[in-house]
């Protein structure tokens, strides 16, 4: 039988990646809907509080869906408030940076859905930092010098 799942009742994980300022909870819908080429994740957040870092992935689609409340937007276009109903696409590369976090005195409910790749690469522009993630592997790692191909090879 189909799975059914109401994004409103739903109950909530605080998030492994949580910390002062960025308190998020969260549960991931994939592997019990049974899906194959796309995830989706609901996400609350407190007043006051942000989610991840401003960043961009270089070859995940994303989708963001807002559930219920008032949720701020950061974009390389700028600022802007999200009402529920709202729905954003962010494209791969840095044109689809984006950051969210909750100005507001409720809470607010949101998903966001992708593309799911067994690895990403992830691009944090304020820190210069790029994340590198896939089967058995996971770094964090500064963006620096361009090296040659051959570069520290035999």
């Amino acid at each position: 039988m189909t799975q059914v799942f109401n994004l409103l009742d739903e109950q909530l994980e605080a998030a492994r990646h949580s910390r002062d300022g960025h308190r998020v909870s969260e549960r991931s819908f994939g592997t019990e809907l049974g899906a194959l080429h796309a995830s989706l994740a609901l996400y609350e957040l407190p007043p006051g509080q942000a989610a991840a870092a401003y960043h961009y992935e270089l070859t995940r689609e994303e989708w963001l869906f807002v559930v219920s409340g008032e949720l701020t937007l950061r974009t390389p276009a700028g600022e802007r408030v999200l009402q529920p109903g709202s729905i954003v696409c962010f494209r791969p590369g840095a044109e689809g940076a984006h950051a969210v976090r909750n100005d507001s005195h409720e809470p607010v409910r949101y998903a966001m859905t992708s593309t799911k790749e067994e690895s990403r690469s992830i691009v944090y522009p304020d820190s210069g930092k790029i994340a590198v993630v896939g089967p058995g592997f996971k770094r964090i790692m500064k963006l620096g010098e361009d090296l040659d191909y051959w570069d520290g090879e035999r």
